[in-house]
């Protein structure tokens, strides 16, 4: 596999990764939506200001996911990560399964 091939997946691995841990402070967030904790806590203004921003976009774009006082933003937002994180672990199987198949032509080729 070339060095460039190498880094490619290693980014999209770390995107990836960076997306799983996304998910989990939206799980966070809305776990502490039911408990209504200090707002000064600087971890409770981290979660806020980490998630406020796209559950607003989202409830924005799709008006329905506000059923009767509930929000469904973060059940969306959950769904949209697993998805993008599916997709680029996709990804990464055909970058590396496509570097694999140039790496053995190239030594019948060459041999």
């Amino acid at each position: 596999m070339s060095y460039i091939m190498i880094v490619l997946v290693k980014v999209v691995q770390l995107v990836s990764t960076l997306l799983t841990m996304y998910m989990w402070v939206v799980i966070i967030s809305a776990l502490l939506s039911w408990v209504n904790p200090d707002p000064y806590n600087p971890i409770v203004r981290f979660l806020r200001n980490a998630t406020e921003p796209v559950f607003y976009r989202i409830r924005r774009w799709m008006p329905f996911v506000m059923l009767g006082g509930f929000d469904l933003s973060p059940i969306v937002v959950i769904a949209a990560v697993q998805i993008a994180s599916a997709l680029l672990d996709r990804l990464v199987i055909d970058m590396a399964m496509s570097a694999r198949m140039m790496g053995a032509l190239s030594s019948i080729l060459v041999g």
